[in-house]
């Protein structure tokens, strides 16, 4: 039986997991669970983390593997938790890159029998380097629809952690969403340095509130808590928040990370090198993405031609453009 494991890095370095099966020979009959781990940069309740963590408790769940974790490791400490994992035998490493590009290729070159696939904004390293992007731009346009068609101060604004591609490409979406149902519409882009800062995502939310925004774009945590304080609208990103907010958030650019999981598992388990990226298989026309929302919010026309445009996004007729420059 697998299990799910919460422990701190220290704690599971003593433990001294061991493995000996060689990281690419062939495991398409695995005859145990794939021992994998998790190393997050920021608690798993942070809306990316609780993505990659929900997903790989699942899998861990239904036996496909066996997964220890680690949450809160900062960007000093990141390299030394990838060896360290490693060493212990776990045969993927799942994590982010983000703050330690340079430094988790250079890792990965030490420990070529183990499969590494990182969140990243870089590109791939060899044979067992993947990355992943987070692209859930599509639920992000499509919310950007709705909002476009529900602003009535024809101002609204979106609060991002810091203005790296994926950041930049979601909250452009939104934007791009925004004003393809209302061109006069104004978009208002604050950054606050930082990917888990609850407090300052609500303090920024509050600063475009006061500068005539009536809904706002989350990407990050605590902005929904400004849109709560002042009674207007807000919309998600990654996670569905609006059981945490009920009356506040009414769609969400949701992202799945299990499509991405389960590629990377299946090639390990196969033998087959991870050096490649993972990405698309986040894209709303593979299942990996997409929106919710609470029906009845928005106008009925808006609802009805964001509909149509999600299938088109479906069927490969529409393309919502990758917009990769920080937002202006």
């Amino acid at each position: 039986m697998s299990k799910d494991i919460l422990m701190s890095r220290r704690a599971v370095i003593a433990s001294g997991i061991a493995l000996g099966v060689s990281g690419w020979a062939p495991m398409a009959r695995a005859a145990a669970p794939l021992k994998v781990a998790g190393i997050h940069a920021s608690p798993v309740e942070n809306a990316w983390n609780s993505c990659l963590h929900k997903a790989l408790q699942d899998a861990a769940k239904e036996g496909v593997i066996e997964y220890v974790f680690s949450e809160g490791v900062s960007g000093t400490d990141y390299p030394r938790a990838m060896r360290e994992y490693a060493e212990q035998g776990n045969k993927l490493i799942i994590g982010e890159a983000y703050a330690v590009e340079k430094e988790a290729r250079a890792v990965a070159a030490d420990y070529p029998d183990t499969a590494f696939v990182l969140g990243s904004s870089g590109d791939k390293a060899g044979d067992n380097f993947g990355v992943f992007g987070t692209w859930n731009y599509d639920g992000a346009y499509l919310a950007g629809m709705l909002a476009g068609k529900m602003t009535k101060s024809n101002v609204v604004g979106s609060v991002g952690a810091m203005p790296i591609p994926e950041v930049n490409m979601l909250i452009n979406a939104f934007g791009d969403g925004v004003k393809a149902v209302n061109p006069n519409a104004k978009h208002l882009v604050s950054f606050i340095g930082t990917f888990f800062d609850p407090p300052k995502a609500r303090e920024a939310g509050l600063a475009q509130i006061d500068a005539g925004a009536d809904i706002l774009f989350g990407e990050r945590i605590g902005t929904a808590d400004a849109a709560k304080e002042r009674g207007i609208k807000s919309v998600g990103s990654l996670i569905d928040y609006t059981p945490r907010y009920p009356d506040t958030v009414f769609a969400n650019a949701m992202w799945y990370f299990r499509p991405i999981l389960n590629a990377a598992i299946a090639d390990v388990v196969a033998g087959k090198p991870v050096g490649k990226s993972y990405t698309s298989f986040g894209l709303l026309k593979e299942g990996g993405s997409d929106i919710v929302y609470v029906k009845g919010v928005a106008p009925a026309d808006a609802e009805a031609a964001m509909e149509k445009v999600r299938a088109d996004i479906k069927a490969g007729t529409f393309t919502v453009a990758q917009n990769m420059d920080a937002p202006k």
